[in-house]
């Protein structure tokens, strides 16, 4: 058996905010570009429609987004069953991008800020940052879950340290020892 060398939680979270960073980069850049694309390229194809383009855009940027954490920013925890992880990966997604549709809406619907330069500033700024946030705390908490933090790992620790805890605390009961 190979024991890993020790890392502190904050290099971990550290190489995970740096890789998660990665990842969302290249899916911003498929965002942003399907986004723009279906807008403003040649005539348009939804010209008219920018909450469809960000619906469309964002979920082709999930699936590149879900194989870049899953292979890259949480390779060493343990997945689970793919379609659970994969439901709950959308589902989250789906909630970040409600975010930045929220902020497109208020300002293309709400304030008229209807230039191609507020709907990229509402959408793929505003919006990016808070659902990005929304995001990297939901996959890690949940979706891409440590094991060490599950409520069954940590149940089982616990019983292995009380124990161990018995077994050092002087005058404590050594019947449960192994024979000498």
């Amino acid at each position: 058996m190979t024991i890993a060398p020790p890392t502190s939680s904050a290099s971990r979270l550290f190489r995970e905010l740096l890789t998660f960073g990665a990842v969302g980069l290249a899916g911003l850049v498929v965002d942003v570009g399907i986004f723009n694309a279906l807008r403003y390229l040649g005539p348009g194809l939804l010209e008219d429609k920018p909450l469809t383009a960000k619906v469309i855009s964002v979920l082709i940027a999930t699936l590149v987004t879900y194989a870049g954490n899953r292979m890259i920013t949480w390779r060493d925890r343990s997945h689970g069953k793919p379609s659970r992880q994969m439901v709950l990966f959308f589902a989250l997604n789906g909630a970040g991008m409600a975010i930045a549709l929220g902020c497109l809406a208020i300002s293309h619907y709400i304030l008229g800020l209807t230039s191609p330069l507020a709907d990229n500033i509402s959408a793929n700024g505003v919006g990016l940052v808070l659902g990005t946030a929304f995001r990297f705390w939901s996959y890690r908490t949940i979706v891409f879950r440590d094991p060490i933090d599950s409520p069954a790992d940590t149940e089982t620790r616990s019983s292995h340290v009380i124990g161990l805890a018995d077994d050092l605390t002087p005058g404590a009961d050594q019947s449960h020892a192994a024979p000498a």
